[in-house]
């Protein structure tokens, strides 16, 4: 059982939150979070590579002289992927990356990614995180006083808050995500993890629910999703 510090917007210690990482998972499997990593970063992949084949570039594909009697080595179309200008032999043509792993591999790696963000001590809890406005200043206010100023850092909030969004989102190394679109590749990618008490609630009354939803396949790419 840990007891995490809660914090106000001015970084005093306003109470504690008790918290054991076994709640979310038992241990924690290196090789599933490794697989679930590699998921999401392949589901981002464009896959637009594209090269020439000898049938794609420009030239004849007539026989460049004679086959003997002149000394050269033999040769054919000025096509050739051996020649200069001519096309790839093994061209890249666009392909889809995209893969899904089972989705309960999908939420137990969620679930392994918190409990070892809330082991190493990463993860930081504030009571309560609004703005009437967006406002940018007043956020980079509120991570100094956190001491997470320059620290890659993911913002969790109970349900999706359109003035947190974008009061952090031109903040450098600061992602904002709600704790229902939690996934491994987010809680990893990112040194800290600031989560408000609400969203920490969610999180814990809810292993099955918010921090372990599958990642539904058309917005599986964005990596926001789990």
């Amino acid at each position: 059982m840990a007891d995490l510090p809660i914090y106000d917007r001015t970084g005093a210690e306003v109470g504690t939150y008790s918290v054991d990482p076994k709640e979310f998972a038992t241990q924690i499997n290196k090789q599933l979070l490794h697989d679930a990593v590699v998921m999401y970063q392949a589901n981002q992949r464009h896959g637009s590579a594209s090269t020439r084949t000898r049938s794609e570039v420009a030239g004849s594909t007539k026989k460049m002289y004679r086959q003997k009697g002149t000394g050269n080595a033999r040769a054919g179309s000025r096509r050739s992927g051996i020649r200069r200008g001519g096309g790839h032999i093994f061209a890249k043509k666009p392909r889809d990356y995209h893969y899904r792993m089972p989705r309960k591999a999908i939420r137990l790696a969620t679930r392994m990614a918190l409990a070892s963000k809330l082991e190493d001590d990463q993860v930081v809890v504030i009571d309560e995180l609004s703005f009437e406005a967006p406002k940018t200043k007043e956020m980079a206010t509120i991570l100094a006083a956190l001491g997470l100023a320059g620290i890659s850092t993911l913002v969790t909030t109970a349900s999706h808050d359109p003035n947190v969004y974008k009061s952090a989102r031109n903040i450098e190394r600061v992602t904002v995500s709600p704790a229902g679109d939690l996934n491994a590749w987010a809680l990893l990618a990112q040194e800290k993890v600031l989560v408000t008490k609400a969203a920490l609630d969610s999180l814990k009354g809810n292993d099955e629910g918010s921090a372990a939803a599958e990642a539904p396949a058309e917005n599986a790419d964005s990596g926001e999703e789990s």
